[in-house]
């Protein structure tokens, strides 16, 4: 296991592969750690340097209490780059995690290559819809709210073919700290990133999934749309987590990007 101090907070990573390779940094959605990543990295080319971590909030990172702010989460992930000395990167963020891609590279647009905006949008939902969400978590744990939240992660087809999986998944789900849960909820409810990714100038790749009931594939088109040169990719027949149920595509999606922006 690998921590750093970064912003006043121990953050939890992974750094694999040659140093001197080209670095690709995974960001996780809300209620999972960077394990989300793990089916995809061995379908990658190999010679890159993989750079996981788990948010704020999540996994063996720090949980502060107390509401989160984007800027906090886009701070953590400039640091944790700049610590690893892997400017250049291009960033992979799959939900919360593409919030975070889109105010990395419109803040600290020196720090990256390219970024890939995978199942997100530059709002997602309403405050009002968010507060009601962290109402009920705060009421009855994550488990109140696990079951509404997994049909919407993972297309029906996929529930129902992988049911030891999906226990699995929804373990993660309900460990994650409810400090971490809350406050990276407030971050999303606070965030309007329209303005700021409409003038990304890097190369974007933006990837949703047909059957995505968080960010359905219209959403993350939608905010694909406010960026000059991006390329879209729909994942047919999979969910808010198309890593998961599709690895194979979205390994494919992402290598095809990365020989695109010189990466590999």
């Amino acid at each position: 296991m690998q921590f750093a101090e970064l912003n006043g907070i121990v953050v939890h990573y992974q750094d694999r592969g040659p140093r001197d390779g080209p670095a690709l940094v995974f960001s996780n959605s809300l209620g999972t750690d960077f394990r989300l990543w793990d089916q995809l990295l061995a379908l990658l080319p190999e010679g890159l340097r993989i750079i996981r971590y788990d948010t704020r909030g999540h996994g063996l990172s720090a949980a502060p209490e107390g509401a989160y702010f984007m800027g906090d989460l886009v701070a953590d992930a400039a640091a944790l780059i700049e610590h690893l000395g892997a400017r250049g990167c291009v960033f992979v963020g799959l939900s919360i995690g593409g919030m975070i891609a889109q105010g990395l590279a419109a803040e600290h647009p020196g720090l990256l290559r390219a970024a890939v905006l995978s199942n997100t949008a530059a709002r997602i939902g309403t405050p009002a819809m968010w507060e009601q969400r962290i109402e009920a978590v705060r009421a009855g744990g994550i488990g109140a709210i696990a079951e509404s939240i997994l049909e919407r992660w993972f297309s029906a087809r996929w529930r129902r073919e992988n049911p030891l999986a999906l226990a699995g998944w929804r373990h993660m789900l309900c460990r994650t700290p409810v400090a971490g849960y809350l406050g990276c909820s407030a971050a999303i409810a606070g965030t309007d990133l329209l303005e700021s990714t409409a003038r990304l100038r890097l190369p974007v790749l933006a990837i949703a999934g047909s059957d995505d009931g968080s960010t359905p594939p219209d959403l993350v088109r939608e905010t694909a749309g406010l960026i000059e040169g991006v390329r879209f990719q729909l994942i047919r027949g999979a969910g808010h987590l198309p890593c998961v149920e599709r690895p194979g595509d979205y390994a494919r999606v992402l290598t095809g990007f990365l020989g695109e922006v010189g990466h590999v």
